[in-house]
């Protein structure tokens, strides 16, 4: 709308203000971002950054040939990437279980033990604790003597699931324990005056109500630690039992084609870890499914009760 001033010569009109124009023009552009569907700019985002990427991919001139042939040998180690990751992942919530129970416990060696545990494996690298494990150990053994040291000496595979499993176990300690706490006290008194034992209150009361809280950092720290699996070849493997990143480090180095044979690898990498997001969501929503429910019941349920007494 113009602005009119008054003076001694007269009134003097002034076009509308930019600003005003800019404002009605970013408005017009949010009307029709808002009849587009969301998930029509999702894909529309999403087909641009493909785009990109394979111009990027175009420019550089990859050996799509030599990509082509040597893939199917990368991707063989998707078994025994999986194989570690699952094995790791079993042990790592054993201790996390363990770790969880003697941090809330009231006995002072439980608590000095699992507090020491989790300090000291997450104060120390992952790589670190690899070759601890790996090269430390059979020292150790060597110097307690026999049967220590062929006990103690252990091949890259028990090696690697053992030092990926005590580093995330100390991680998923503090998970474990808040979905333990997450559990009112009142169900602990409830199974308690129904004269369970500890172990019977934990594993029929606490720790089935306390997985919705627990699946879904589980899941992500399964995830993280399928991707580093990749460290585990810093020791080394037979041919036989490499991983992915082993197999593609090895190829790579061989044919003078490390660009290539690493970007297999991210590309395997990246569809593992989207294949087992989908599964963890729908297992999220599996478990939230009947919580949500419950919780609309309840709703409910105080809804009549209020309609019933202001009636």
């Amino acid at each position: 709308m113009p602005t009119s001033f008054e003076g001694g010569g007269g009134s003097l009109s002034l076009p509308p203000a930019p600003r005003a124009r800019h404002r009605s023009r970013r408005e017009r552009l949010e009307l029709f971002s808002a009849r587009v569907p969301f998930r029509l700019k999702l894909v529309v985002v999403w087909a641009t950054i493909l785009v990109l990427l394979v111009s990027l991919f175009a420019a550089a001139d990859f050996d799509v040939a030599w990509m082509r042939e040597h893939a199917a040998f990368i991707v063989k180690g998707i078994t025994w990437t999986i194989v570690i990751a699952v094995l790791s992942i079993l042990l790592a919530c054993t201790l996390a279980l363990l770790g969880a129970l003697g941090r809330l416990s009231r006995n002072a060696i439980a608590v000095g033990v699992s507090g020491f545990y989790v300090s000291f494996f997450r104060g120390t690298p992952l790589i670190v604790q690899l070759f601890l494990i790996y090269l430390a150990l059979p020292q150790i053994g060597i110097a307690l003597g026999d049967p220590w040291a062929d006990i103690l000496t252990l091949d890259v595979l028990t090696a690697g699931v053992l030092a990926l499993g005590l580093n995330y176990g100390a991680y998923m300690t503090e998970i474990f324990r808040a979905g333990i706490q997450s559990v009112g006290h009142g169900q602990s008194e409830a199974a308690e005056a129904l004269g369970m034992t500890y172990s019977q209150k934990m594993r029929r009361v606490v720790l089935p109500q306390g997985l919705r809280v627990i699946v879904p950092p589980t899941g992500n720290e399964f995830i993280a630690m399928m991707k580093d699996t990749a460290l585990v070849s810093f020791l080394g493997a037979s041919i036989d039992q490499m991983e992915i990143f082993r197999r593609a480090q090895l190829v790579g180095k061989a044919d003078f084609r490390n660009l290539e044979a690493l970007l297999i690898a991210a590309l395997v990498y990246w569809a593992l870890t989207t294949i087992f997001q989908y599964f963890q969501l729908r297992l999220e929503r599996r478990l939230s499914r009947g919580h949500v429910r419950g919780t609309a019941g309840v709703a409910v349920q105080g809804q009549s009760r209020m309609a019933s007494m202001s009636g």
